[in-house]
């Protein structure tokens, strides 16, 4: 049986999510925001985590929960906005609570792939979430800027090659950084759609995250081993976050791929030659060995 709101035609259902989205501006100051952050990479499996935990039992959709969206994207795209625009986004404490006394607990999971490399980002959310833990969602770095490469000829809006494009980057990107930094409500479209190479350079952001944050609690993990081993990662993230362990694994499968496009093998050893000190710069930070 479908559902009253299921009826709606979609100008009515956008005014009903917006007037949800008024009412919790309103109530801004009883919304303490996200719990748990999923900050990136991009590329690197953040809608495939931030869905599997949504499917856990202890966690509450942002508002409204019928349009599942992933973040308000206050810390990236719409600092402009007030704070309580941010938090009218997440569930009141008074929901929290009645969903606690039926799970045991209540999580509010934000994912945002722009997290990791906007510059602004880390000490912003520290100050605002100051509870709050971290996931660093980390992939082979040449596999991610072809995934976020294809991802953009999905788009439509990248018409060059590979290896064009990557040349390209620098003069495409150029000021972004600066511009992110000096303005907070800058949103740079340049960076997020053709920063192929750049954001696959991870330790300075990670380092900025867990200074932020502190060791503790940002978890870093390689993408390549949610994808191997799904439901033992997720079971790491739940200890991590502090939530119930689940007997089952994840029950999403939702990833968003890009169409095939063959990686040149002389593009991609040039990649993997450049991101090789970066690599290693990522093992000390981590204390690990070098993952790529």
């Amino acid at each position: 049986m479908r559902r009253a709101k299921d009826l709606l035609p979609e100008p009515a259902k956008a005014g009903v999510a917006g007037a949800v989205r008024l009412a919790g501006q309103t109530t801004a100051a009883l919304r303490p925001g996200a719990d748990l952050l999923v900050v990136g990479a991009k590329r690197s499996g953040t809608t495939f985590l931030w869905s599997s935990l949504l499917a856990h039992p202890q966690v509450l959709p942002l508002v409204p929960a019928a349009q599942h969206i992933k973040s308000p994207h206050w810390f990236t795209r719409h600092g402009g906005r007030p704070e309580s625009w941010y938090r009218g986004h997440f569930p009141t404490d008074r929901t929290r609570r009645r969903h606690a006394a039926r799970a045991g607990a209540a999580f509010t999971v934000e994912a945002d792939p722009l997290l990791l490399h906007d510059p602004r980002a880390a000490d912003r959310a520290r100050a605002v979430l100051p509870d709050a833990r971290v996931v660093v969602l980390l992939r082979d770095p040449v596999a991610r800027a072809h995934s976020h490469y294809r991802e953009r000829v999905k788009a439509g809006v990248e018409g060059l090659g590979f290896a064009d494009a990557l040349a390209a980057e620098p003069g495409r990107t150029a000021g972004e950084l600066d511009r992110l930094r000096e303005r907070p409500a800058y949103y740079a479209r340049a960076w997020d759609w053709y920063a192929y190479r750049a954001r696959g350079e991870y330790a300075g952001p990670v380092a900025a995250w867990t200074a932020a944050y502190g060791d503790d609690r940002v978890l870093v993990l390689r993408s390549e081993d949610l994808y191997a081993d799904p439901a033992g990662t997720l079971r790491r993230v739940t200890d991590f976050a502090g939530m119930d362990p689940v007997a089952a694994g994840p029950s999403s499968t939702r990833r968003n791929r890009a169409p095939g496009v063959d990686l040149d093998d002389a593009v991609a050893e040039e990649l993997r030659a450049h991101y090789e000190p970066h690599n290693e710069d990522l093992a000390r930070l981590l204390g690990t060995e070098i993952w790529w």
